[in-house]
């Protein structure tokens, strides 16, 4: 079911949430098959039953994110969140030190469109 026994879990009765430990909620599903045909999501380390299209919604969107994450390896993308300058603050852009800007602008401004030096 789940890796780790959640701290709380929450049911949907009369509106509104009624707040069950775990150890409760595994008595109750085994007395009771209405239990076992509700939809849970985990939110902060609790289960929070919730209607079919956001346990869908959810699950669809942990998924894709998943399948993001496997394509970015794939790839060997990296992402610019983790870098950070020397203050910590987070980078926009990381500076290519191999290749020189200022003799490659000296460059494309020192030959004229036919190919020749000035």
């Amino acid at each position: 079911m789940v890796k780790y026994a959640p701290r709380k879990v929450y049911i949907r009765e009369s509106g509104g949430y009624v707040e069950l430990s775990y150890t409760e909620f595994c008595r109750c599903r085994e007395s009771d098959q209405t239990y076992m045909d509700k939809l849970f999501i985990p939110i902060q380390g609790c289960l929070l039953e919730v209607v079919r299209e956001q346990y869908t919604d959810f699950y669809r969107d942990k998924e894709r994110w998943r399948y993001l994450q496997k394509l970015d390896t794939k790839n060997r993308l990296l992402s610019l969140d983790g870098f950070t300058d020397s203050e910590g603050n987070p980078l926009d852009f990381i500076t290519d030190e191999a290749v020189d800007i200022a003799e490659t602008v000296v460059n494309a401004v020192m030959v004229d469109d036919t190919g020749n030096l000035f």
